[in-house]
Order: C-alpha cells, then structure tokens, then sequence
C-alpha cells in the first residue's frame, strides 16, 4: 500500500496561469529542476493574488508569506515545454491560504507535479497575522473547489 498520491486531472483546477520554461531552468539531467516548480507555484498563486484580488505588491497594507510548500513529482517537464499551472483552494482561513497546485505540461491533462502552498496574511509593517482582506478573502473564495 502506497501513501503516493496518483496525478490530478486538468478538470480538478479553477485557475490557470500559462508558464514559459526557460533554458535556464534546466538542469543536468535535461529537465526542469526540482527547486524551479516552486517558483511555478510561486507565479499562479501571485498572479491570481495581484489581477483577481486586488493584491498590490508593492504598497498593500495586508501581505501574503508563503510558510509551507510541498510538491510530488510524476512525469519530466523540459525547456522548452509550455506549463499550465492550476490553482484551486483547499483550506480558507481567517488569515491563511492553503492553494493545491498542478503543473501540466504542453497539452497534457495529467499533472507532471503537483503540491500544495500556504500563504499567512500578515500586516505589512508588523508581520503580525491579520484576517484576509474582504477583495482577497471572496477572491480566494472563488477557488474553492468542491
């Protein structure tokens, strides 16, 4: 009996946010290097963060810190493949976040990766946890996937 979790479908996801791979983001072994994925995860959940919730990176007084990623990786992704990061919720709270995320790769609808991130939302200037934003808070909301 195995505890590995099987590759969600496309369908499984709210959200999507295209990625192009880099050269760069390769590594020795000819595909995407395990630490760049965070990065993908990084992107979706920012992306929908900034153009659905209103976020402002730069002057919002409520932000968002990542405090957990984890990923489980299933199948290569290469330079240069087209990804399609999806993005739904898992768990909203009063101040956190928890997305689950699924790299897909070109046109497949199996995900090449797959994991989950946490963002705490916290008040600028005192990095105290603060409840979610109304915009933020029916953002997110719209994620959840029942």
């Amino acid at each position: 009996m195995s505890d590995r979790p099987t590759p969600l479908n496309i369908s499984d996801f709210v959200h999507f946010t295209t990625i192009t791979t880099r050269w760069m983001d390769n590594d020795a072994y000819g595909h995407i290097n395990n630490v760049v994925y965070y990065s993908f995860f990084d992107t979706v959940a920012n992306e929908y963060l900034i153009t659905q919730g209103g976020l402002d990176i730069g002057t919002s007084k409520v932000i968002g810190l990542m405090v957990e990623t984890h990923c489980n990786y299933f199948a290569p992704v290469a330079y240069p493949d087209k990804i399609r990061a999806g993005l739904r919720v898992s768990r909203l709270g009063t101040s956190s976040v928890k997305y689950e995320i699924g790299i897909f790769r070109n046109d497949e609808t199996k995900a090449s990766a797959q994991g989950h991130a946490v963002h705490v939302f916290v008040d600028r200037a005192s990095n105290k946890p603060v409840p979610l934003p109304e915009t933020l808070k029916t953002a997110l909301g719209r994620l959840v996937k029942s």
